[in-house]
Parts: C-alpha cells; structure tokens; sequence
C-alpha cells in the first residue's frame, strides 16, 4: 500500500464476510502504526502479517494493535454519539481461554471491573476469533420477557426470543418479576449451547424515583447501571472477534424514552400520564410528551441520586460535537448516522440536530451478529 492510509468500506451495519484478509490486514496494519507515530514499524510489522496469511491464511494480533483497533472501530461507529469517549476504552485480552468456564469467569470478572461501584469504566473483554464461539445474550445484562397464558407479556418484550430459549436449555424461575436477569448462554464451536447464572450481588441495579413525584417509586421501575453490548462482532484487520463483549455507560434516554417508553417495551408512558392525572383523551394535549420528560427526570435523577455514571442527552451531544472539532483537526471526516445521533428527545434542542451527516460505514467497527438459534434462512 502506497500513500495515505485508506480504509476499507462496509455496505451495512450488519456483519459480513471479510473480503480479502490480506487487503483488509493491510489497511489496519498501515493505519495502526502510521496513526500512533510510528511508520518505521509499518513495514517489518507488516512483512510479519503478510508472510503469517500467506502460510496459514490469517494472522495474530498483538495486544496494542487489538487496544488500538478496538478503540478505533469506536472512532468509526457512525451511530454512536459517545465517541468523544473512544480513547477510554480499556481491553482486557482473554484469547487464551478455552473452555465455558473459564470465558463466564471473565465475564463475572468483566461486569465487577466495568461497573466499578457506579463510576463505569469503558471496557472490553476480548475472546479468540474462532467461527461458532458465540454468546447468545444480546448485552451482558437483560431482563427476561415472558410469554403469558392470557398473551400477554411480562418483562421485556424485546428479549422474549432469549428467553424462550434460556427456558428451552433449562433456565427455571419460579417467581417470575418484570425484572429478572437473564442468565448467559455460551456456545463453543461444535458444542451445545450452556446457561451461567449470573451471581446477584455484582449485578448493580437503579431504583427509579423521581425528584418531586413520591408515587413514582410504587411503579417499581428500575433498570441495571452496565450497558454490555455482547451481539456484535469487532471486525479487525480481516479478523472478526464475535465474542467480544464492550461497553459504556448509559445516555439517559436510551432508558427514559426508549426502555421504558417505546410500546413494545415497557410501554410506561400510558401508565405514567395517568398517575399525573394528564387528559389522554386526544394526542394534542401532548400527555405523551409530559409523561415521557417526566419518565426520563426520574432516570436521571435516579442514576445521579445512587452514584451510577449517564450522561443526559444535551450534555452527550455537545460532547459529540467537540469530537467533530477533534477529527477536524486531525484532518479526519466524521461519518454520522443522523437518526442515530439526534436523540429521541428534545432533538431540535440538540447541536447535532442541524449538523449535516455523511453516513460511511468504515472498518475497523461493530457489526451486529445474527441471533445464533435462527437459520441462515430466519435471519
């Protein structure tokens, strides 16, 4: 590769098959040593991974450059707001383990760092890049939805699928809650699929309150501090890490206006409009709209209130700003999925909401997996 660094272009926020490990290896290698100042490392770096795909058709990163990459397909998430952030993120490099047990335990060990007591740390806990090593959870946390005789549903719709399977590997919970944590399942290559459950004293949970409404503790409402995104793939230099499990923290409205407030999910706002005696007669006297601000004052002041990192959505976005200013000096564009960006409230409120977005999906990122007990045909 000659000149500037180029990197490759992905069509979809959806994982696909790497094109050329060589190519795709080429580009990181180049962008990883040229970025951090170090060209005269480039080529002999280089000489290394090229001869390693030649041989065997695939290489071994080392630990920079996997810190590096990590943090990089952050840099280049275009729906993420929080990228500000990217440079924190901290690795933890697990690819050594082999076996259900000893992946669960870094897991354990993965939500006790990363929680921290409430003070989040960004992290990642890295696992080998073998093709079928999966974890079936969609995050690290989620709360179980379960299929009610009567049709209804309790719990979080949005995980009904995992749990009928968590139910189906002989999950048991004989006291059903709207919030019961779902346990992991994890999947070897060739092997059946194992369910861990995760011990309950280093799950750390926010009851939601709000600062002048007394009866909104009796919703019961609360949702856990971490957000662990564990379905996505980090597509590397043409390898892709499947099981490497990441996160941040929470931006108030992913909870407030959507966890508790989209109609296939907790479905609050109805609930909550009529606790503030609000007319719900005709859209126009906008009960929606109070409830929800309403719904996410109390996430956010509940977060606060318990020491639990988030950051609101004014805030987050003016961070998202500053990293523009940042990537503009570095003579870098910002690719941005605008319907991503702009929060799902208050948007025109928001800097980001006027900003003009080109959305490019470059590699290094994070690309969502197919959920692993579907057929190629079903997803």
């Amino acid at each position: 590769m000659a000149g500037g660094v180029c990197p490759v272009e992905h069509h979809s926020f959806d994982v696909g098959p790497v094109g050329s490990v060589m190519e795709e290896a080429e580009a990181f290698i180049k962008q990883c040593y040229i970025e951090r100042g170090l060209p005269e490392v480039f080529l002999s770096r280089w000489q290394e991974v090229k001869e390693s795909i030649e041989k065997t058709g695939t290489y071994e990163h080392t630990y920079d450059e996997l810190v590096y990459g990590a943090r990089l397909a952050w840099r280049n998430s275009s729906r993420c707001v929080a990228r500000y952030f990217c440079q924190i993120l901290n690795l933890r490099d697990m690819r050594d383990l082999e076996t259900e047990e000893e992946m669960f335990n870094a897991i354990v060990e993965h939500i006790k760092l990363a929680t921290n007591d409430g003070d989040l740390r960004a992290l990642m806990t890295v696992f080998r890049p073998e093709p079928g090593l999966r974890i079936w959870n969609s995050q690290l946390l989620r709360y179980a939805g379960y299929r009610q005789p009567d049709g209804t549903i309790l719990g979080d719709p949005a995980n009904l699928e995992l749990t009928d399977q968590a139910l189906k590997l002989g999950w048991q919970k004989e006291s059903r809650t709207p919030f019961d944590i779902l346990p992991l399942i994890i999947q070897l290559p060739g092997k059946e699929p194992r369910l861990f459950e995760i011990p309950p004293e280093i799950v750390l949970e926010v009851p939601i309150s709000h600062p002048r409404y007394e009866w909104f503790e009796e919703l019961g409402l609360k949702w856990y501090a971490l957000p662990g995104v564990s379905n996505m793939t980090l597509d590397l230099g043409g390898i892709q890490y499947c099981f490497a499990p990441f996160n941040g923290f929470y931006m108030g409205t992913e909870i407030g206006a959507r966890n508790f407030s989209d109609v296939d999910r907790y479905n609050m706002l109805p609930t909550i409009a009529e606790k503030m005696g609000l007319d719900c007669s005709e859209n126009d006297t906008l009960w929606k709209d109070e409830a929800l601000i309403q719904l996410n004052i109390a996430v956010l002041h509940s977060y606060k209130k318990h020491g639990v990192r988030m950051m609101d959505h004014h805030t987050l976005t003016d961070y998202f700003m500053k990293f523009i200013e940042q990537e503009e000096k570095c003579a870098r564009p910002v690719h941005a999925d605008w319907t991503w960006i702009v929060p799902p409230i208050s948007g025109s409120a928001t800097p980001v909401f006027l900003t003009s977005m080109n959305n490019r999906i470059l590699k290094p990122n994070y690309f969502y997996l197919p959920e692993p007990w579907k057929t190629e045909t079903e997803a």
